[in-house]
């Protein structure tokens, strides 16, 4: 029997000559595998739909292993995305931190809104680098860290300068730095936006100016936590350094 379900492309392997196996984020199902036979020819009607950050309406019969797919609709294309270098590294990095965060078959409607809202803003144009610092930073529940942003993750003290530790899990205060050598100083401005992208609705986002060494400082943190404790190891991070790399070279 064939359902329909909204999703997301996440990945596609190529099976055999004119396959494709298709890794879907569902709305309503989660991570699903499907096959689409045939979606290697140009003149397929899966071709379109199965293009990697598709979002669309898709005909899946389901099984226990690879399901298959009859058809699907596009709803959004999000072609600016594929049509520019840096977009494409950026939203495919998200993709695959999405892909490999995620275990088959267990729904998130939240997860699912907030890869389709930061995938949306990255094909409207929004900065690249603070949508994959916010996406990131939501995602950290999802792995199962909790990072302590409100206050010191030693004494609990909630104002004053604060730097962040790797080791310590959070925000360290100027009394208890001393404890982490290794500690990230970090600007007032950094310490607002990490709180701030933790926390904020995706959908209140507005246009955001950040300075480039205040991104440096994100980047240095998000990094180095992630580093730690995700136990990721993810391809499109290295390429995504590349880029970052050839971006800061052409500015």
């Amino acid at each position: 029997m064939f359902e329909k379900c909204e999703a997301i492309v996440l990945r596609t392997t190529d099976y055999g000559e004119t396959n494709k196996i298709v890794t879907l984020l569902t709305r309503e199902w989660g991570k699903v595998a499907v096959m689409a036979r045939g979606a290697k020819k140009p003149s397929s009607r899966l071709s379109s739909v199965t293009q990697l950050f598709t979002y669309g309406h898709y005909l899946v019969q389901r099984s226990r292993g690879v399901g298959s797919l009859h058809q699907g609709e596009v709803i959004d294309a999000l072609r600016a995305i594929r049509e520019d270098i840096f977009a494409t590294a950026y939203a495919s990095y998200i993709v695959e931190l999405t892909d490999k965060i995620t275990e088959e078959r267990r729904p998130n409607p939240y997860l699912f809104e907030l890869l389709l809202q930061t995938l949306k803003y990255m094909n409207d144009g929004f900065d690249l680098e603070i949508l994959t610092y916010i996406y990131e930073m939501k995602m950290l529940n999802i792995i199962g860290l909790y990072p302590s942003l409100d206050e010191c993750a030693i004494c609990k003290q909630s104002v004053g300068k604060f730097s962040f530790s790797v080791k310590e899990g959070g925000f360290l205060c100027d009394q208890c730095a001393v404890k982490d050598p290794y500690r990230i100083s970090l600007s007032p401005a950094a310490v607002k936006l990490l709180r701030l992208f933790y926390y904020l609705d995706l959908s209140r986002l507005g246009k955001i100016s950040v300075k480039k060494e205040t991104k440096d400082e994100l980047h240095r943190v998000i990094s180095a936590y992630y580093d730690e404790y995700s136990g990721l190891s993810l391809k499109t991070r290295r390429f995504l350094t590349q880029i970052e790399q050839l971006k800061n070279r052409l500015q």
